[in-house]
Parts: structure tokens; C-alpha cells; sequence
């Protein structure tokens, strides 16, 4: 099995202890599902900020821990000082050591949209990020049939959340141009052996449609990278563990900006 199919398979038997505990409609009535979620485009295309999607975690399958100290709160408040444009925050516990309470510790501090980094596999989840605070959430191609992926993101509009799309060939790509997409990431990382190749935005770049936003994910840890991918025609960047790895994240981001 790769690292992807342990993380949806535990996955599965994650959500459906998650409905037991807390059933679906208990979930509608949660303060932050009737909060009216913020614009992943318009912040994204907002000339003020800077595009980056700056993502909170505290560690993963291939680093093992990477900040375990660090408070979501501070952290995410540093990243909006600095200028990002949307914050992720992971909420898987086993692999990735992070929390569902994130997202609301960090939608109480912050105004720009939050990203649910799950590994989604069920509409309960997007309930869930509704219900929690987020603004965003992610659906993994490689973890989805197209049919589910059209599901998903229809369901998520319809609650009001905002979808980004994460693909990592052309044919997950073709296979998933869906309207209810609002941005495509090509995660640079692939997810069966974590290897790192910024090759895969280049390639795949041409061939997103100009409705969605285009992002690219993972592995850049460069302010030259970004200003390579934004004059490529990248509108948006999802960095992971660049900022997070070092012991203050919020200045990390801040040196990485001056020199964007």
C-alpha cells in the first residue's frame, strides 16, 4: 500500500466514528455553518496580497514532525500580517498531528479564507469544514471517482463553501473540469512517494482552463520559484513546510515576502 491508501483507508473508518459521535445534523446547527464564507478568488486576486496560501501544520508522513510548539492562532495571524491571501490548515490527527478545532481557533483571529487540508472522502467532512470555520475545501483527485468529485464540490457551493481542486497529471486534470471547481492545484508532490518536482506546475500549467484559479502546491521553499511561477501564469501558491519547519513561522513569511 502507498502512504495514500493507508491515509484514505484509515480515513474511512475515521468518518464513520466521526458520525456516530456527532450525527450530520447536529453539525447544521454548529455556530460557524450559518457564517457566510469568504471568496478564495477574490482574495486570491486581490493585488494587496500576495497569493500565498500559507499552511499550518505540525508534521507529516514524510517529515515526520516538523512543529509541534507553534500555536495555530499565532501562526495564522502572522501569515495574514504578511500578507497572505488564505491559509490551510490541516485537520487530519493521525498522519498529520492536526485537529478540526484549528479551523475554528483560526477562523476566530483571522479574516481571509481558510483551507481544510483533509483527505476528503465523504460529505459528512464537508459538513464538517462548513461547520468549523473554513472557507475552503480540498478534494484530492487521486482519492476520488470524477462522479464523487462533481458531487462534492456541487454540495460544497451549495453549503457555500469555496472548492480547490488538487490534481497531479493531465488526466486527473481533463477527467474533473467540473463548474462548481473555483481553483485547480497541481500538488507538486506526488503522493505515493512524496518526491518534490515544481516540473509538474510547468507542465500541466497550459492546459487548467483560465475560469479557475490556478495554483501550484508544494515544494516551493523560494521566493525566486514563485516569481518564475506567477510570470508562468500561476495566480496563487500553496506552500506547506517552508514556514512551519523554522521555530518562528510568522517571521519566515515575512523575510519570504520582502523578497517576492
Amino acid at each position: 500500500m502507498t502512504i495514500l491508501d493507508k491515509i484514505i483507508e484509515r480515513k474511512r473508518i475515521e468518518v464513520e466514528k466521526a458520525k456516530a459521535l456527532v450525527p450530520f445534523e447536529e453539525l447544521l446547527n454548529y455556530p460557524y455553518f450559518n457564517v457566510a464564507c469568504l471568496s478564495l478568488r477574490e482574495s486570491i486576486l486581490d493585488p494587496e496580497k500576495t497569493g500565498i496560501i500559507a499552511e499550518y501544520k505540525r508534521a507529516s508522513p514524510s517529515k515526520g514532525d516538523i512543529n509541534s510548539t507553534a500555536k495555530v492562532e499565532d501562526v495564522v495571524k502572522a501569515y495574514e500580517e504578511a500578507g497572505a491571501s488564505a491559509v490551510s490548515v490541516l485537520t487530519d490527527g493521525e498522519f498529520f498531528k492536526g485537529h478540526l478545532e484549528d479551523l475554528s481557533k483560526a477562523r476566530a483571529v483571522i479574516s481571509i479564507p481558510i483551507l481544510r487540508k483533509e483527505f476528503i472522502v465523504d460529505k459528512y467532512q464537508i459538513t464538517e469544514a462548513k461547520a468549523y470555520g473554513a472557507d475552503v475545501i480540498l478534494l484530492i483527485a487521486a482519492c476520488l471517482k470524477k462522479e464523487e468529485v462533481q458531487e462534492f464540490a456541487a454540495y460544497a457551493h451549495q453549503i457555500g463553501l469555496n472548492v480547490l481542486l488538487e490534481v497531479h497529471n493531465e488526466q486527473e486534470l481533463l477527467d474533473n473540469l467540473f463548474d462548481d471547481i473555483d481553483a485547480i492545484g497541481v500538488n507538486n508532490r506526488n503522493l505515493k512517494d512524496f518526491t518534490v518536482d515544481i516540473q509538474h506546475s510547468y507542465d500541466l500549467l497550459d492546459k487548467i482552463p483560465s475560469e479557475y484559479i490556478k495554483v501550484s502546491e508544494s515544494g516551493i521553499s523560494d521566493p525566486k520559484t514563485i516569481k518564475a511561477l506567477k510570470k508562468a501564469g500561476f495566480q496563487s501558491f500553496l506552500i506547506g513546510e517552508n514556514f512551519m519547519k523554522t521555530t518562528d513561522p510568522g517571521k519566515a513569511i515575512k523575510d519570504f515576502v520582502k523578497e517576492i
